[in-house]
């Protein structure tokens, strides 16, 4: 905590929540533009939705060797290196000719997207104890998901204004001014690395992790809120273009009562997680959000289907997400400290890996109906609960001591 203090925690802290919003606002701010891709490119929905599922299975599939690498050569060059790759996707995406060349863009700007959604879970791991990991990184998520969690109204009116490339312009200047930023003021704050030193010590680490049924609780309950999300993700912006005949900017300037929902969850997570335990505001939180997905099945089985309906059981669902995610990632990098770095990529990877598979699976099914996404979004939150249920609560006794 010392360098950290000499370097400027102020510096440091809004580093970390520009870092871990990269990779999110990446993949938000371009979904308003998915529907028109169909046009543009000539290409079928199922293709164009590939811009979005294959950036999330390279978020998914990069965060599992990021982590490692970190705790093994330090957070610091592994986040520079990660930056550089998201320049280059970003870049590749700005230029792209073909809906081809677009999806490899993607995938290049999430694998170096997704560091800082690593690296700044690990990092505040290494600063404080585990109850005080729950309430930074709350805070955290608050300020960084302002822009993630907007992002898609910025998105839709740069295409209504601009056209689709103009999204790819905007997070590459953002880019490029973060990794600036990380360059000059980003200490390094791994205190001992782990031992190896090599890839061949990365999966005996995570199957060290997959013994522990606490990490698995923590862990899918975030996998599983993820398919919530992503579920909705993926399928709001047919129903709002296609189904609902809105423009773009439409799903954007209603997406933001979720944002603003989420954002206000995660300044009472907080306040309130270092008092009662991060446990108990994941109990919450899951509550909250299978009353939300219970009402959104109550009116599409009415036969109500407008944006209020679709969006409106949406924002109940990220307050509950507001209390479940940040106190569940404190939760999963607190079982083993040591390999705080390999725990958020491992639990990142379970997240972002479901998240891809709803976002296609749902989005695949989109046709006349919104009934796809209203059954995932309830398969989501009944999940979540379960693993919260049988992975965390179940698995301790009340008389263990809290997790080191």
């Amino acid at each position: 905590m010392a360098a950290a203090q000499r370097r400027g925690t102020a510096s440091l802290l809004a580093i970390l929540i520009a870092a871990t919003a990269l990779g999110p606002l990446s993949l938000n701010i371009f979904i308003p533009s998915i529907p028109g891709l169909q046009t543009t490119f000539a290409a079928d929905y199922g293709t164009v939705q590939l811009v979005l599922t294959l950036y999330l299975v390279g978020l998914a599939g990069a965060q599992l060797v990021h982590g490692p690498l970190s705790d093994r050569f330090g957070r610091r060059p592994v986040m520079l290196g990660g930056l550089a790759l998201h320049l280059v996707g970003s870049a590749a995406c700005l230029a792209a000719p073909s809906i081809g060349w677009l999806i490899a863009g993607r995938i290049v700007q999430a694998i170096g997207g997704c560091v800082g959604m690593v690296l700044g879970r690990a990092i505040v791991r290494d600063l404080f104890d585990r109850e005080r990991t729950a309430s930074i990184l709350a805070y955290i998520t608050m300020a960084m998901m302002v822009a993630p969690m907007l992002s898609p109204t910025i998105g839709g009116f740069l295409d209504v204004w601009f056209g689709w490339r103009s999204s790819f312009a905007f997070v590459l200047g953002l880019g490029a001014l973060l990794a600036a930023a990380t360059w000059k003021w980003l200490p390094e704050t791994l205190a001992q690395p782990a031992e190896g030193g090599s890839f061949h010590t990365i999966l005996p680490d995570f199957g060290r992790l997959l013994r522990q049924r606490i990490f698995c609780g923590y862990s899918l309950q975030i996998a599983s809120t993820a398919l919530t999300f992503m579920a909705f993700l993926g399928s709001a912006p047919y129903v709002t273009v296609r189904l609902l005949d809105r423009p773009p900017s439409d799903y954007g300037l209603y997406f933001i009562p979720i944002a603003g929902a989420y954002i206000v969850a995660n300044f009472a997570a907080a306040r309130i997680s270092p008092r009662v335990g991060i446990d108990r505001m994941i109990t919450l939180g899951v509550l909250i959000t299978v009353a939300g997905s219970v009402a959104g099945v109550a009116l599409h089985l009415a036969g109500q289907l407008s944006m209020w309906t679709v969006f409106g059981p949406m924002t109940l669902i990220a307050f509950g997400h507001g209390f479940c995610l940040p106190t569940g990632f404190a939760g999963a990098v607190s079982v083993d400290p040591r390999l705080a770095g390999a725990a958020a990529g491992l639990s990142g990877f379970l997240q972002m890996a479901t998240g891809a598979a709803a976002s296609f699976v749902v989005g695949s099914l989109m046709t006349t109906s919104a009934a796809p996404m209203v059954a995932a979004v309830l398969i989501g939150t009944l999940c979540a609960t379960a693993a919260h249920v049988g992975g965390v609560l179940m698995a301790k006794r009340p008389d263990d001591p809290p997790a080191a």
